[in-house]
């Protein structure tokens, strides 16, 4: 993991509000994906706050989201915010 990438997370009713912080590299996006399918389930609308990563890497990009299919069966829904938003969201097609 980036050494300094942090999730901070906030759940209220059935909503969980993530903000990413630091940098998003391919482990960065495993603790990713591995904390959403922990604490995340159940129809639960989890918006991902992107604002606070400073470096994207392609590799982390990639990971998180040929690895999606491991949290399909939570029925998630995913908002991603944030000026990074566009960089990490998967196309609609490949999580449902």
């Amino acid at each position: 993991m980036a050494s300094n990438f942090r999730i901070s997370a906030r759940h209220s009713n059935s909503d969980v509000e993530v903000r990413l912080i630091g940098d998003f590299d391919g482990t960065s996006a495993c603790e990713l994906l591995n904390f959403l399918r922990d604490n995340c389930n159940g129809g639960v609308r989890v918006f991902i706050d992107t604002r606070g990563l400073k470096e994207i890497y392609p590799f982390g990009v990639d990971t998180f989201q040929n690895n999606l299919y491991l949290l399909k069966g939570l029925k998630l829904r995913l908002s991603f915010t944030g000026k990074n938003a566009s960089s990490i969201a998967p196309e609609r097609n490949k999580f449902y």
